[in-house]
């Protein structure tokens, strides 16, 4: 079975503990969320057939040791799992963006997965799967997109209820255009969290451009 692929391009990385690390990003087609907040809707359809040898030799062509798997949702691609293998495999620094509402459970343990929680404002919060907190290690990470004061308080309630913080890296980020940066700092100051504000480089540098 092929893989359905939307791209793959060689930028810095924008987003978690990685953040500013020239990255080969591979974009796999499809997801089944709509986030309101979404900046990769262009994947959800089209994209084109692709096997892993070739994925690994287009990836192969860049200079980079680390390599970001991405979407859309990729886990809703089955040959995203022996993708991500095959990266490993090969060598590479291999971390997975995923939404958090399908198994990870099955992911090679050598791949850093940086998952979703997703706060009510996204339209998406009931389908998170909160069986995956069990299957995240410290090599992992937790991400919230936040996007309004309502959502940082149910972000610092799940923080608290599910003990995130002791599981692996927690990171809350603004949603562009939907929240201040300066306020989610700033709340994050008052309450005293333990998490990471991350801002996404990439926007900062070229907006959002797609393949950057």
């Amino acid at each position: 079975m092929a893989l359905r692929l939307t791209e793959i391009f060689y930028s810095l990385q924008g987003e978690a503990s990685r953040v500013g690390l020239p990255t080969v990003f591979i974009r796999l087609t499809g997801c089944p969320l709509r986030c309101t907040w979404c900046d990769t809707t262009y994947s959800f359809t089209g994209g084109q057939a692709s096997s892993i040898d070739a994925v690994l030799a287009e990836v192969g062509r860049h200079p980079a040791r680390q390599v970001c798997v991405t979407g859309g949702e990729p886990l809703a691609q089955k040959e995203c799992l022996p993708l991500l293998t095959a990266l490993c495999d090969a060598g590479y620094d291999v971390s997975l963006e995923t939404s958090g509402a399908l198994d990870i459970a099955a992911v090679d343990p050598r791949v850093s997965r940086i998952m979703d929680l997703k706060a009510p404002d996204s339209g998406e919060s009931a389908r998170n799967r909160w069986e995956n907190l069990a299957s995240l290690t410290p090599q992992d990470e937790i991400k919230i997109v936040i996007a309004s004061r309502q959502d940082y308080e149910w972000a610092v309630g799940m923080l608290r209820q599910h003990g995130l913080a002791a599981r692996c890296p927690v990171l809350f980020s603004p949603a562009q255009g939907l929240i201040e940066p300066q306020s989610l700092a700033e709340w994050i100051l008052a309450d005293g969290l333990e998490v990471r504000f991350q801002l996404q480089l990439h926007k900062l540098l070229w907006g959002n451009m797609q393949g950057k």
